[in-house]
């Protein structure tokens, strides 16, 4: 799933550069486009994971519960942790082109 949500946030930036918007309004627009895209997918994964923990017994709970903490950790390094690495790089080097 973590791989997943990058290709969407990558893909969408890369749209954005086509269309001629500069490396910070691309980052800005496909993230903004792909978060609710990537939002949709871990919720339902997440109500897939609730169903499992609740009618499963032993190792099924478990693994409910580990998919779920995978989920929530791949949705924050997606979205929020990348992010800040986008920006950062953006901010510091202030480049001209971006090369996805």
């Amino acid at each position: 799933m973590a791989v997943d949500a990058n290709v969407l946030i990558f893909e969408r930036v890369r749209e954005e550069l086509r269309l001629g918007k500069t490396p910070y309004a691309a980052v800005e627009a496909g993230y903004g486009k792909a978060t609710l895209t990537i939002l949709d997918a871990n919720i339902t994964t997440l109500i897939a994971a609730l169903v499992l923990f609740q009618f499963g017994t032993g190792p099924i709970r478990g693994f409910a519960v580990t998919l779920s903490i995978g989920i929530a950790s791949s949705l924050f390094t997606a979205i929020t942790f990348t992010r800040l690495m986008f920006d950062f790089y953006l901010h510091q080097f202030r480049p001209r082109r971006l090369l996805i």
